[in-house]
């Protein structure tokens, strides 16, 4: 037996060598690693494939950087959420029954990514783990959505009645009567936006004030007084933290929120960096300067995605006239506001941060015009020269004849730091068809003028900017017709007045 065995050990080892020496040096060479590797984060040395400690120790630096900065691109719309709701509690709206409402406008004062001068917004939000099952009442009239603490699509409030949202995990009985939702997470935001109707800023106002109710549905018999809370012209921030707070931030929901608001490879990515569900976040001297350049790059990354789509690889979508070199596009690309790609199925993460980093209020409605209701938007960030706006300087943008509204137009200019409403020495940095004393064309058309003073004669016509600021522009069409639907009508570019 022993001579046996030991010629079926000879024979095995000779196949192996005569696998071996079929292998070409090519295939060898791509498996293999060489003792030092030329890259983007300097040179790294091996010992026949051995990492030496100083190449172990600048690789896991660069890995923990970016994961930093993903965490930052996919952590945003929680911490955006976040910053909105503590926002409001800033102003004492901290209860369901107290609401947040800006009964007389939205004013630059207010750091609120993007918002509008030209509309109430009524916004209340829940806390499900607090008050248990909530139900939020509405009139016929608003247009309205509810998000959930990852800034998640989870219905819209399109007709008068009682919505009522229940705890993740919840399984108590469930009355009738209600529209019945189950979002994901505790927190939920509730956006209500109220038009303004003949200049009736009052009226606009009291349709939420007299009408909309938000409670504990444990207290449905026994309902709390609507406590309705002014922001208009109040100091206060809504924009999450582009600095290493923004971690701290994001831990904060995190640890608030079930397991299951986030799924387990984005779970997986912010434990890797010390966020982690039932822990301390508590960044060692190394990490916290780590996590100082991952969101510095995050947040490069973003503004770069907003500002320079690149329309040649997976942000096409987003322009709004794809048939032409205009600059305009839109908040969200492909009027996806799932950000799930063409298909449903595919993640378009560029898109999802070209929408959080400057917007808010995650909608359906607000995507896909719809004609004589609702709104729809066109954004530049850039001129007819494709260069940013420079605050110093003067522009015009031509607005051709009967612009295809049922309701009316507004253009309104915002801070490239904070993405809200550019502080001025005007009231409000918005024109439109609603603006008192508007000069119009002999042709029918509107200029709006933007630069440091007002050109003669056009002082009704003007945006004022700032010298060493710059800007973007936001042009919203408010109950939108045919015309700006089929792209018949389009306004002009941004154009540099030399």
């Amino acid at each position: 037996m022993k001579p046996t065995f030991a010629l079926s050990g000879l024979l095995a080892f000779s196949l192996v060598q005569l696998s071996s020496a079929q292998v070409k040096q090519g295939v060898l060479d791509s498996i293999s690693t060489p003792n030092k590797v030329e890259t983007s984060i300097g040179t790294l040395e091996f010992l026949d494939g051995a990492p030496l400690p100083q190449t172990a120790r600048r690789v896991y630096d660069y890995l923990d950087t970016t994961r930093a900065m993903d965490t930052f691109l996919k952590g945003m719309p929680a911490a955006s959420l976040k910053a909105l709701i503590d926002g409001a509690h800033s102003l004492g709206a901290v209860e369901a029954n107290e609401v947040m409402i800006f009964d007389k406008l939205m004013g630059p004062k207010s750091l609120f990514l993007t918002g509008n001068s030209s509309t109430v917004y009524c916004i209340p939000d829940l806390d499900l783990k607090r008050d248990g099952p909530t139900v939020v009442e509405v009139p016929d009239g608003l247009l309205g959505a509810a998000n959930d603490a990852w800034f998640r699509f989870i219905n819209n409030l399109p007709t008068a009645g009682k919505y009522l949202y229940l705890p993740p995990g919840y399984d108590g009985p469930v009355p009738d009567g209600f529209a019945v939702y189950r979002p994901k997470s505790y927190k939920v935001w509730v956006f209500l936006r109220s038009s303004v109707k003949n200049g009736n800023v009052k009226a606009a106002a009291e349709l939420c004030t007299k009408n909309v109710k938000v409670y504990p549905l444990s207290k449905f018999k026994d309902q709390p007084e609507m406590k309705f809370i002014s922001a208009s012209g109040k100091a206060f921030n809504t924009i999450h933290p582009n600095n290493s707070e923004f971690y701290h931030h994001l831990n904060e929901v995190i640890q608030y929120e079930p397991l299951g608001v986030v799924d387990a490879e984005t779970r997986g990515l912010f434990a890797s960096i010390g966020i982690q569900k039932g822990k301390k976040f508590t960044p060692d001297a190394r990490m916290k300067k780590i996590l100082a350049d991952g969101v510095a790059l995050g947040n490069a990354a973003s503004r770069s995605i907003v500002w320079y789509p690149r329309h040649n690889k997976n942000m096409e979508g987003v322009r709004v006239y794809p048939d032409t070199k205009s600059a305009w596009i839109m908040a969200y690309t492909d009027r996806n506001v799932f950000f799930n790609g063409k298909d449903g199925e595919t993640m378009n993460s560029d898109a999802r941060v070209m929408f959080h980093y400057p917007y808010t209020a995650v909608t359906p409605a607000m995507a896909a015009p719809r004609e004589g209701t609702g709104s729809d938007y066109a954004i530049t960030y850039l001129d007819s020269n494709k260069a940013v706006f420079d605050g110093s300087k003067n522009y015009k943008l031509t607005i051709p004849a009967n612009p295809p509204v049922a309701n009316f137009w507004a253009v309104t200019v915002y801070d490239t730091q904070t993405r809200s409403m550019l502080q001025t020495d005007q009231l409000s940095p918005t024109v439109g068809g609603n603006t008192e004393g508007l000069k119009q064309n002999d042709d029918g058309s509107f200029t709006v003028c933007f630069g440091p003073k007002a050109p003669k004669g056009m002082e009704s016509n003007w945006v004022q900017t700032l010298p060493n600021k710059s800007w973007f522009v936001i042009l919203r069409m408010y109950s939108p017709l045919k015309p700006w639907i089929e792209q018949t009508w389009r306004p002009s570019e941004v154009e540099l007045i030399k």
